[in-house]
């Protein structure tokens, strides 16, 4: 398993995981859009097959992981790009790591709690404004959950 930069050569692979991943080549979150398929990021790959992708933004002394996708669960793909945000965001200088998932979305809040991030803000109804940019966001999510709620983490980077 390799984890690699996003290059330019890889837009059009990234803009269809995206659109397959996401329903859409947009993400949301705390009412900005974002574009992953322009975004930096990682791919992680095995003989030639994508297994993994996570895009980021940065903003000053943040970076904010705009999506993070295991095409194989449980097998190490998501902690790997994990691990490559956190050395990325050391050299950009970056002090935090932040991502925002929806209230519904169980199984991410264990992952990244179990990777060193805390819950850092919740916006209650969020998930309505976002959906006036993101019609495609579902009204219903894991486990029969109805997505109402924006949940950010962070997680601390130290500067070595």
């Amino acid at each position: 398993m390799v984890v690699r930069p996003i290059e330019e050569a890889d837009r059009i692979v990234v803009g269809r995981l995206v659109l397959e991943l996401q329903h859409a080549h947009t993400a949301v979150a705390h009412g900005e859009v974002f574009f992953p398929a322009s975004l930096p990021g990682f791919l992680v790959e095995q003989q030639d097959r994508v297994l993994g992708l996570l895009t980021y933004a940065t903003s000053g002394p943040v970076m904010e992981i705009v999506t993070i996708d295991a095409l194989r669960r449980g097998r190490g793909v998501g902690s790997s790009l994990v691990d490559a945000a956190v050395l990325r965001a050391r050299e950009l200088g970056c002090t935090r790591i932040r991502l925002t998932t929806t209230n519904d979305n169980l199984d991410a809040m264990r992952f990244y709690q179990r990777r060193g991030f805390k819950l850092a803000a919740l916006r209650p109804d969020a998930v309505r404004e976002s959906r006036r940019l993101k019609p495609e966001i579902p009204v219903v999510g894991d486990y029969g959950i109805p997505i109402t709620d924006e949940l950010d983490l962070e997680r601390r980077v130290s500067i070595r």
